[in-house]
């Protein structure tokens, strides 16, 4: 009786890695990942508070900035506690339970901010080829429900999928390969027939990105198309300015997401040190350089920035 009680208890404890053969050096190699980490928190956290203060910001594309911020902390933030806990040597082990809360976050915020993506190139859309319709076609109301749906139908589809792993046995190895829980790292070390969660995986990756991506692609050749009739050359490259920030954060999230894929799926007897530099990256660099690249790239942030930074030098030189 004790030896089954011992085995079911066994039977829900994981081990994370942190990063193989450099052990000795994770205390160190937890700074830059305290940088990375405060970067994006102070980054996405300014922007929000940004376009929330700032009047002149109501506007539908900021409207969808603010989402995508709030979808880059979702998803780097659930790992942040089990990556310093494996870098500090603290504790290695998660719960099963635990772990999939974490899948969950991790996963559903993923397809959510591609999710976000998307009507982030309809705003662009909309702008650019019926700019006089801008503001009577997104409407506060719908751009919330665009949210909302964009959440739940991520946050659905991850159900069917998690809810599996309560039924698998994982009577082998309980060594995860990353510092926090992911769905392909998981079925893994099961030893019963996930094909339903493979099949049920890829699926779900060639209808939410594979749609998403259909979508900002088909966004882009229209836009492309009213871009080329506009006469000036200044006109054009205005128009496509804007497009700038959007089509980089596009970039950040589907090359490192698509890498890790094909990492997961063909790649998986390589060097660990790739599978866990590249879940970092996608993890991490979105929340990191989206911020930047919007302050940068985008007139009205940077202007918020500076008002936030420095309110008494900014408002005496408009006097």
């Amino acid at each position: 009786m004790t030896t089954a009680n011992s085995s079911n208890i066994l039977s829900s404890t994981f081990y994370l890695t942190g990063i193989p053969g450099y052990e000795e050096f994770h205390h160190w190699i937890s700074i830059p990942f305290c940088l990375l980490y405060l970067v994006g928190i102070m980054g996405n956290c300014t922007i929000l508070h940004i376009v929330r203060t700032d009047p002149r910001l109501h506007q539908p594309m900021y409207y969808f900035l603010a989402m995508l911020s709030l979808t880059d902390m979702g998803m780097s933030l659930p790992t942040m506690t089990s990556l310093f806990r494996v870098l500090w040597s603290l504790s290695r082990e998660i719960q099963f339970n635990t772990c999939v809360v974490q899948m969950f976050f991790i996963h559903t915020f993923s397809f959510t901010e591609s999710s976000v993506l998307l009507a982030m190139a309809l705003d662009r859309y909309v702008a650019i080829c019926h700019p006089l319709r801008y503001a009577t076609i997104l409407t506060p109301t719908l751009i919330t429900k665009i949210g909302i749906a964009a959440l739940l139908r991520s946050a659905f589809a991850m159900i069917p999928l998690l809810a599996r792993l309560a039924f698998f046995p994982f009577c082998h190895s309980h060594i995860l390969s990353h510092s926090y829980c992911l769905h392909q790292d998981m079925i893994r070390l099961a030893c019963a027939d996930t094909k339903f969660n493979v099949i049920y995986g890829l699926v779900l990756i060639t209808l939410l990105w594979g749609m998403d991506s259909l979508g900002i692609f088909v966004s882009y050749v229209f836009i492309l198309h009213s871009v080329l009739k506009i006469s000036s050359q200044e006109g054009r490259f205005k128009a496509l300015n804007t497009c700038a920030s959007h089509i980089c954060a596009v970039l950040i999230l589907y090359v490192p997401m698509i890498g890790l894929s094909i990492v997961h799926r063909f790649a998986k007897h390589s060097s660990p040190l790739i599978h866990i530099f590249m879940a970092h990256i996608y993890l991490l660099v979105p929340p990191v350089l989206n911020p930047i690249i919007y302050s940068v790239k985008t007139k009205q942030i940077r202007q918020g920035i500076l008002n936030l930074l420095f309110p008494l030098r900014i408002s005496s030189s408009m006097m």
